[in-house]
């Protein structure tokens, strides 16, 4: 199943909703949101810095991953970008592949 790489910052009543109900809350919301579209909740920490919340989770294809960003930004109190992650098996076969490419000005 596909890994993602998530960085979320909480703004506005989204800062105020984790003061309110905190971390653990929070990391529950997803847990269950994961669940829904047949996903799992690998790793889910605070961090200080530009992004308050960072972790990695499973989900079955990318249309799952992009239907979860979509729903958690529409919120309008998180910002989430979502990362594919790899496998060193995913990078092994990328280089066995010989794509056609020409630099500009070449």
């Amino acid at each position: 199943m596909p890994k993602y790489l998530f960085e979320a910052t909480y703004v506005g009543q989204g800062i105020k909703g984790l003061m309110q109900e905190g971390g653990t809350a929070r990391r529950d919301a997803l847990t269950e949101a994961l669940k829904s579209v047949g996903g799992t909740l690998e790793s889910f920490y605070y961090a200080f810095g530009y992004y308050d919340v960072l972790g990695v989770f499973e989900v079955p294809d990318d249309a799952s991953a992009a239907a979860l960003s979509l729903l958690i930004n529409s919120s309008g109190n998180v910002n989430v970008r979502l990362k594919p992650l790899l496998t060193v098996e995913d990078i092994d076969e990328a280089a066995k592949k010989t794509p056609s490419y020409r630099a500009p000005g070449q």
